[in-house]
């Protein structure tokens, strides 16, 4: 599938015009449409789009009846803006939607989850082991006291006991909340404080960068600081010693373990609560977002189906999230499972114990879809392509990307190295509050581009707006909006519905705003610019920080780079860029002047003389959270040459320290 343009012909426009909505400068024209091959086999056909664009809610219902309800709905749709009620009076399980309903089909031995541990452990569970810890796991719960409408938190590093868990409390009906494995003592308490969490599911710990990090002195703390928890169950993983409180905390092995393998589930409301998912803020009480049963089932379930092109029987799919995030409750847990697939878990970080730990681990299991972030993609360029190469990918047939807009030559990086540069890439937006994907490519359907997130999936709908909530024209930019309800969407902020409406439906009345940039190309397709508080203001332009960086990173010494505005006496904002160099840049090259004028240069050739950064710092590493997403904030603070705020949520603080001695150097010349 030849690159069908004169190369990355990023071009500018020049200073361009001042307007209301975001800078549209860099552009990108390389094209990579489906193979015939690919296309023919897809389960998804371009007549989706017109199906759901003849009877959206029709077209949803239809994705509905591919679950198994116990009781129909009566109602497809009761909207109420802003609160949503999908298939009304419906009931369903989701733990047996997404594992008995297999086994009974005769799928038992199909393999749910390969398991692999950082250390070299492995475990092969099949749907019909699934099946058994489930019911064990659901009636452990139920004699500790766990009921349909309790809260139980989540706290658990990247093991198969973590997905039981989830599926468990499915099950009982009764809401759970994820808490990342990362995250602090003082996140795990106000997220168990909020939901009123009446049992902890945790481990002694988990493994990471070859070692065992604990997490049960975390949920000691927590726990401590709280009234509503009655049982905390622990999982042995690590072997570590810990401490004990007698009447509350419980073995997993010693009480899950001795439970009946089968278990009688009960059918839900379509609208009954599945989980609560806080988003990560560390400013303020953390958001709490509802998530239903029917909806969310079956947006999940259909997405997953169509935009990985998954084939059941013979797909080994592999999402490298967490399952604290999201893209983990969905495109590990929910999503897959329903659709049956076979899938791949790790525990660790993908450089331990060496950096071709996931390629080793895609090619021992065969992975065919691999769904990872574009942090970890860059992360990947900047080791080097050698290390991929080592490696059969050739299996490998649909890439997926989640988190943040990928920049351009990232994608191609990934199709080439990865991908064998044939497999399509589908660049995935949607959020925490939509519950599923949104708008992507379909693959078989969809000429890619590379960074472009394309076009809202059938049953979506998305727009590009003004200041005002007018539609831009091809070629604008401004905010995403979403001015249909959707599925998998949020139901609300737990506890608090005033927040839910000023959060996010009074920046347009009557639309959902997502907090995002967007703009629009000639074809309508939609590129995503990043968090709206991410664009700068440079001298009456607005423009977006994934652009610069984005025309950084195709700068062939260029492995990552991260952009925010600093205050500028003289244009309001000035752009600050951090840069890891790729591996193969010379020392003396890599830590004199000239490549950072060299690099200010290539920005104002490919956008424009309006982005030419103001300051640029070659530096070892960026702030990032153990998800992998870049904290702009504390690269304002550094730019702005302010004390550095918060940095617990970091997967590594030490790097603030290192980033911070670099600026005396910064070049700010005009170069």
């Amino acid at each position: 599938m030849a690159d069908q343009s004169a190369g990355a012909a990023a071009s500018a426009k020049g200073q361009g015009q001042q307007q209301e909505g975001l800078s549209n400068l860099l552009h990108e024209e390389r094209r990579y449409p489906p193979s015939a091959e690919f296309s023919a086999q897809a389960n998804a056909q371009a007549d989706l789009y017109e199906r759901a664009a003849a009877d959206r809610v029709g077209f949803w219902e239809e994705q509905a009846r591919a679950l198994t309800w116990a009781e129909p709905w009566t109602q497809a749709l009761d909207w109420q803006p802003p609160f949503a009620k999908w298939f009304v009076g419906g009931k369903l399980n989701v733990a047996y939607n997404c594992v008995d309903r297999h086994v009974e089909a005769g799928h038992g031995d199909q393999v749910a989850i390969h398991w692999e541990g950082e250390p070299g452990d492995t475990r092969t569970i099949t749907y019909a082991d699934l099946q058994r810890e489930v019911c064990k796991t659901a009636n452990a719960l139920t004699e500790l006291g766990v009921g349909k409408g309790d809260r139980v938190a989540i706290y658990l590093p990247m093991i198969p006991e973590a997905v039981f868990a989830m599926l468990a409390c499915a099950r009982l009906g009764a809401p759970h909340s994820v808490v990342f494995g990362g995250f602090s003592a003082d996140a795990l308490a106000s997220r168990i404080d909020d939901a009123d969490a009446k049992a902890v599911i945790t481990a002694d710990g988990g493994y990471r960068r070859g070692n065992p990090s604990a997490l049960k002195p975390a949920v000691d703390d927590a726990v401590a600081r709280t009234s509503t928890v009655e049982k905390v169950l622990v999982v042995r993983r690590t072997g570590q010693e810990v401490a004990w409180t007698e009447g509350r905390d419980v073995w997993w092995h010693d009480v899950v373990d001795r439970q009946p393998d089968t278990h009688d589930y009960e059918a839900h409301d379509s609208e009954h609560p599945l989980y609560i998912l806080y988003t990560s803020g560390t400013t303020a009480k953390p958001k709490g977002i509802l998530h239903t049963t029917g909806g969310y089932l079956t947006q999940v379930a259909y997405t997953h189906r169509y935009v990985f092109d998954l084939k059941p029987d013979s797909d080994v799919y592999w999402c490298s999230a967490d399952i604290g995030w999201v893209t983990g409750h969905s495109y590990i847990v929910y999503g897959p499972l329903a659709n049956r697939a076979t899938q791949v878990m790790y525990e660790g970080t993908p450089d331990t114990p060496h950096k071709g730990r996931l390629w080793e681990i895609a090619q021992k299991y065969g992975v065919t879809i691999l769904y990872t972030a574009p942090t970890l993609i860059r992360t990947m360029m900047k080791w080097g392509e050698d290390i991929p190469a080592q490696y059969d990918l050739s299996r490998i047939r649909v890439l997926g990307s989640v988190g943040e807009p990928i920049n351009p030559e990232a994608w191609v990086w990934y199709r080439k190295n990865v991908g064998g540069d044939r497999a399509p890439i589908v660049d995935t937006w949607w959020q925490t509050e939509t519950g599923g994907l949104m708008i992507s490519p379909l693959p078989g359907v969809t000429t890619l581009k590379p960074g472009s997130a394309q076009r809202p999936l059938p049953g979506i709908s998305a727009e590009v707006v003004d200041d005002r909530g007018n539609p831009v024209p091809n070629g604008g930019g401004g905010y995403l909006v979403l001015n249909e309800p959707w599925p998998s969407m949020l139901r609300g902020i737990w506890g608090d519905d005033k927040r839910y409406q000023e959060t996010y439906w009074s920046r347009f009345p009557g639309v959902y705003f997502a907090g995002d940039g967007a703009k629009k190309d000639e074809d309508g397709d939609i590129w995503l610019l990043g968090r709206v508080d991410d664009v700068m203001n440079v001298s009456g332009h607005r423009i977006s920080t994934t652009e610069v960086e984005s025309a950084l990173v195709s700068h062939p010494a260029v492995a990552e780079a991260a952009v925010v505005g600093a205050t500028d006496p003289t244009t309001g904002q000035g752009i600050v860029a951090f840069v890891i160099l790729r591996g193969n840049v010379a020392e003396d090259r890599a830590s004199g002047d000239e490549i950072v004028q060299e690099l200010r240069r290539h920005v104002a050739k490919e956008i424009g003389p309006i982005a030419r950064p103001r300051q640029i710092l070659v530096v070892p590493e960026l702030p990032k959270t153990r998800s992998g997403k870049i904290m702009r904030r504390l690269l304002r603070d550094v730019a702005e040459q302010r004390a550095v705020g918060d940095v617990t949520t970091l997967a590594d603080s030490t790097v603030m320290d290192l980033i911070s001695s670099k600026l005396p150097s910064a070049s700010s010349s005009e170069g």
